[in-house]
């Protein structure tokens, strides 16, 4: 469902993804680890086709995301880390807004029950979006990739900030959609969460992939001393 191949992104001389080669099929979410600038936005930019590729190419569902970049939108859903609702309408309201933008319509019902789904609480249902915490606007997001019935999940920092009960609870949300056979790739600095809900795992250091594997191949402790191995090492011991 996520396929790039050789996909590289430069600025002038500067390399903010150099070559990479993944795949994601359904039912699997990769979670890419990696400092500030280590090209995981890059790349969820690249697939939302936000910016284009210096070479190589991004698929969504088989379909280069550059020749059909309308087409593969509407198989996914993006939640970046701060996702951005109309604050002065209710959840129900955002939901019917953002729906509709993909030429869908349902009935308030529905609706209600897409945020049900979602984890929201009910009383929240009809309150406006400016009073949601981060957690509960995240749920609107899911709500709606699940409306839209997302092949494809794209996932920018989706926990940050949140509390570790919201991040538990969002990391649930994501295993309900595993198992609806979702796509997800997730963009994180959370080793743990990383751990928790992926099926697999990416470490990126500076454009690069440096590691790629299933989350049943490694332990917790032997992911951390991964992980900051790799961020410590210099590029010439790499």
């Amino acid at each position: 469902m996520i396929r790039t191949e050789n996909l590289t992104k430069k600025y002038g001389d500067f390399t903010a993804l150099n070559n990479l080669s993944l795949e994601i099929k359904q039912g699997e979410i990769l979670c890419l680890l990696g400092a500030n600038g280590a090209g995981k936005s890059t790349t969820i930019n690249l697939l939302l086709n936000f910016i284009a590729p210096t070479s190589g190419n991004a698929f969504i569902n088989e379909l280069d995301v550059v020749k059909n970049a309308t087409k593969t939108k509407s198989f996914l859903t993006y939640i970046p880390e701060n996702l951005m609702l109309y604050p002065t309408l209710t959840a129900v309201e955002n939901l019917d807004y953002f729906l509709g933008i993909s030429n869908k319509k349902f009935p308030k019902t529905q609706l209600e029950a897409f945020l049900n789904e979602a984890g929201l609480q009910s009383e929240a249902f009809h309150k406006r979006v400016q009073y949601f915490s981060k957690g509960m606007r995240q749920k609107v997001g899911i709500a709606l990739a699940i409306a839209k019935e997302a092949k494809v999940l794209l996932l920018d920092e989706p926990t940050s900030g949140l509390d570790p009960k919201s991040s538990n609870e969002f990391g649930r949300l994501l295993q309900k959609m595993r198992a609806n056979n979702v796509a997800i790739l997730m963009a994180t600095h959370d080793i743990f969460r990383a751990k928790e809900i992926g099926s697999h795992i990416g470490i990126m250091k500076q454009g690069t992939l440096r590691h790629h594997f299933s989350t049943n191949d490694i332990t917790l402790p032997e992911l951390e001393k991964l992980y900051l191995d790799t961020m410590i090492l210099n590029e010439t011991a790499v």
